[in-house]
């Protein structure tokens, strides 16, 4: 098992949803969020204060799955929320192992709980 986390931005979401959906792959959680990466912009200095770089918003989605929809997720996120053949800022994708996973309703435990 494993847990797929992936960065990507807010226009993308409604797409990268759908091709996840048609690609078998529906249990999935959603957070808005904010941060930045490498392409970050200096420090400014405002009235005598220095202000932190812009933190830009962004959608998580967390896809805890079995081996066999690990990559057939990747490859959906990657395909599908990549702007114009690929951009600074499209996103990031990580892939965690997933040590246990168990259903609160029914107690079962491991895949079969996903």
């Amino acid at each position: 098992m494993k847990l797929v986390i992936a960065i990507i931005q807010p226009d993308k979401l409604d797409e990268v949803r759908e091709a996840l959906n048609e690609a078998d792959i529906s249990r999935i959680t959603i957070m808005r969020v904010t941060g930045h990466g490498q392409a970050t912009q200096e420090p400014d200095l405002y009235r005598g204060q220095v202000m932190a770089p812009n933190l830009k918003s962004s959608v998580r989605l967390e896809i805890a799955c079995n081996d066999e929809f690990v990559e057939p997720a990747i490859e959906t996120i990657s395909k599908v929320a990549r702007h114009n053949g690929g951009e600074v800022g499209d996103g990031k994708i990580f892939v965690l192992p997933l040590e246990q996973c168990v259903r609160i309703s029914s107690g079962e435990r491991g895949g079969k709980a996903i």
